[in-house]
């Protein structure tokens, strides 16, 4: 078995990890061609599906509209033992529907905050009129958890 099996996580493992992630580093094309590094909020489904929200007219849909190929990454770790991580290669498409908005936001919400509070339905709505959702399908997972190789650097 090759080092880079031994560190991989499974799909288990990886679902884990990016659901317990807060942040995650969305990657576009920028205009110029050089890539467009931001932080984001997301949620991920059990296939591995991601989704995050973003302004409409925001330089992030505004790349994707050009080129759909993304890149997610997420890691973890202070020390060579202990670095995790995932990258996510994958397309994106941007999606205005406000109701799958609405519902993206707020599963982000209960993820980083609980349940929403009573009552704020409509601006919630509101919000979502202004916002797309990106949805990111896989295409390529690589990952590694360099404590799989317990003292064997």
């Amino acid at each position: 078995m090759s080092r880079r099996d031994r560190i991989s996580l499974g799909q288990a493992e990886r679902i884990d990890y990016i659901k317990a992630a807060h942040t995650m580093t969305l990657c576009t094309h920028g205009p110029g061609g050089y890539p467009h590094a931001v932080a984001m909020w997301f949620i991920v489904d059990d296939d591995e599906t991601v989704w995050m929200t973003t302004y409409r007219r925001s330089q992030k849909t505004l790349n994707i509209r050009r080129n759909r190929k993304v890149a997610l990454s997420i890691e973890s770790g202070t020390t060579y033992q202990s670095l995790k991580g995932v990258l996510i290669r994958g397309d994106a498409e941007v999606i205005e529907n406000i109701d799958v908005v609405l519902a993206v936001l707020k599963r982000i919400h209960e993820k980083m905050h609980g349940a929403l509070p009573t009552g704020v339905d409509d601006e919630m709505r509101n919000r979502a009129r202004k916002r797309a959702v990106i949805r990111v399908t896989p295409t390529r997972i690589s990952s590694w958890d360099h404590a799989k190789l317990a003292g064997t650097y």
